[in-house]
């Protein structure tokens, strides 16, 4: 049986991501006023993955407040985004407004996306910190695959899994990289703003690359491009250091560990 927590973890998660809204608007981190002034939020990694986007019909997945979602419509896309958090796509939509981009936005737990859209996409799109927060990767990649047009294209940044292996002070090596159940904590601060008057617990999994690329594999969609980098593009982790304009290492670590890795695949046609 499980757990009171791992039960209740769509709540817990909605809870603890609508308590970080705020916090990342007004955060350096997210650069709202460099955003709403015409700077896009996506990295070099997933734009020469997605390729020339204009017309092409993009489903976002855990999206968050939109940033990435508008960058792309704002890049010619035809973009629809899906996040849980209710005041995260409640922000969404006032800052697609205020862009003046037409953007579809949805709340929703994305394994329930089926209930609220039918449309099929050229290009299902997701990116950095998303997979963490779900206990099933056959039902997330079913989800990609189900919202994919035959011959569409999954682009896919994640954070890579020897990362989360470690405490956050990156010392230690102090969990499973396998799946081995929900990790329940409580966090102070959030990673855009350590210094963030504010404290919510969540539930997250760990995901081996053998687990991600299978479950693709598996649900019908051809592994095209696989990469990992030995930087992150954000400083959302503890201890890191700045060794060129927007590429983060761990100090102690420098580059002898992976930070991210990069799938692009293709759903087949018979799929």
């Amino acid at each position: 049986m499980k757990s009171q927590p791992e039960k209740n973890y769509k709540e817990i998660n909605r809870q603890s991501w609508n308590n970080r809204v705020d916090a990342h608007i007004s955060s350096e981190f997210y650069d709202m006023n460099g955003f709403l002034s015409g700077k896009s939020s996506l990295n070099s990694i997933e734009i020469g993955l997605l390729g020339d986007i204009k017309d092409k019909r993009i489903l976002h997945l855990q999206c968050h407040f939109g940033q990435d979602t508008i960058s792309l419509a704002r890049e010619g896309a035809i973009v629809t985004g899906v996040d849980l958090s209710d005041k995260a796509i409640r922000k969404a939509k006032e800052f697609a407004e205020k862009c003046e981009v037409d953007v579809s936005f949805i709340c929703c737990d994305i394994f329930d996306l089926p209930n609220h859209l039918e449309e099929q996409f050229d290009i299902v799109y997701t990116s950095y910190g998303v997979i963490g927060w779900l206990p099933d990767l056959d039902k997330w990649a079913r989800i990609v695959s189900r919202f994919l047009k035959p011959r569409g294209h999954f682009v896919f940044v994640e954070f890579h899994p020897v990362v989360w292996m470690f405490d956050d002070d990156f010392e230690i090596i102090e969990y499973n990289y396998f799946n081995s159940g929900a990790i329940v904590e409580t966090e102070d601060g959030t990673y855009a703003n350590r210094e963030a008057q504010i404290s919510q617990e969540c539930i997250v999994w760990n995901h081996s690359l053998s687990d991600i690329i299978n479950s693709l594999i598996k649900n019908g969609l051809s592994i095209d491009l696989f990469d990992e980098y030995d930087y992150s593009p954000y400083d959302c982790f503890k201890e890191t250091v700045e060794y060129e304009p927007n590429k983060y290492r761990i100090k102690n670590l420098e580059n002898k560990i992976p930070m991210v890795f990069a799938i692009k695949a293709t759903r087949s046609i018979n799929s």
